[in-house]
């Protein structure tokens, strides 16, 4: 059996859990053309059907992340590629306020790369 994002978003520990559905509802709150799916077990968000950011956390720390898909070609301070090509990430402290704000700045700089011509 599959495992569904309600799955992955309940089987967190707190305050990874309340931090993951609050980053859910960031997300989806972003852009009409965004969904949510399961891609290698990782809660996936995509923008018409195409891979946008995923969320998960690190395996060190355990804290939270949303994995940006193409990171690479967005330039922004706090994206982190670490041994990634493609993709980079956004680490969220799960005990601190969500910055709203700067997620949307980085969702507006990936946006265009996938906007219809």
């Amino acid at each position: 059996m599959s495992k569904t994002a309600e799955d992955f978003y309940s089987s967190q520990s707190e305050p990874n859990r309340s931090c993951f559905y609050a980053l859910r509802e960031i997300i989806l709150d972003y852009d009409e053309h965004l969904s949510e799916t399961m891609k290698y077990g990782m809660p996936c968000f995509t923008y018409i059907k195409k891979h946008f950011c995923y969320l998960w956390y690190e395996k060190e720390t355990g804290n939270p992340y949303i994995l940006i898909v193409e990171g690479n070609k967005i330039d922004h301070p706090l994206l982190i590629s670490g041994t990634r090509k493609r993709m980079k990430t956004l680490p969220i402290d799960p005990n601190a306020d969500i910055p709203v704000s700067l997620i949307y700045e980085i969702l507006d700089l990936q946006l265009p790369l996938y906007s219809p011509i």
